[in-house]
């Protein structure tokens, strides 16, 4: 049933960008995605690799040795978890990584190429899964770095810290019918 729930999700997360114009959807991510799914973390990693004094070629083997680890973490870690592709006219521009468990959605990772950064779109995402999660009564919860520019976005639409656990800030949303219920 949580998957039936995580598909509803993702295809309203998809439905708010037809907002901004047509040809948008997703499908799950499969072996032959790797490639890019590579490539699409190394451009959400590449920066904090620049002071290093490594050939690039040695940072994008590092960065597609981490791609591997981080997708075989998540596999691990949260089974029956969506791994899915976002495209605009059948070509991918990001992913979203959403997990459903008793009240929650994780939200494990969001991420779209650099050209398609800056447009809205993440917090058109982000809008549309705290409409699910307000319809489904689950709160959002995530993982994001203390330097990682989305933290603005994510105070903005009211996410709170729920712990700092060092590397991450480990984030939560709360709709606030549920609020008003644990208040009482």
């Amino acid at each position: 049933m949580s998957r039936v729930l995580l598909e509803r999700a993702l295809d309203a997360m998809v439905a708010a960008l037809a907002l901004k114009g047509q040809g948008w959807s997703w499908r799950e991510e499969r072996a032959a995605d790797q490639p890019f799914v590579d490539a699409l973390y190394a451009t959400t990693r590449w920066d904090e690799l620049a002071p290093l004094p490594w050939p690039d070629a040695a940072k994008h083997g590092f960065l597609h040795e981490q791609s591997r680890l981080q997708a075989a973490h998540y596999r691990q870690n949260y089974p029956g978890a969506l791994l899915a592709l976002l495209e605009c006219a059948a070509e991918p521009f990001g992913r979203v990584y959403l997990y459903a468990s008793a009240g929650e959605f994780r939200l494990m990772d969001i991420a779209l190429l650099p050209n398609w950064r800056g447009r809205g779109i993440g917090q058109e995402l982000l809008r549309a899964l705290m409409l699910a999660a307000v319809a489904q009564s689950r709160r959002i919860t995530l993982h994001v770095e203390p330097n990682n520019p989305a933290q603005r976005l994510y105070a903005r639409l009211g996410f709170e810290l729920v712990e700092d656990r060092g590397v991450y800030h480990f984030l939560g949303w709360t709709p606030p019918a549920l609020q008003l219920n644990t208040a009482s």
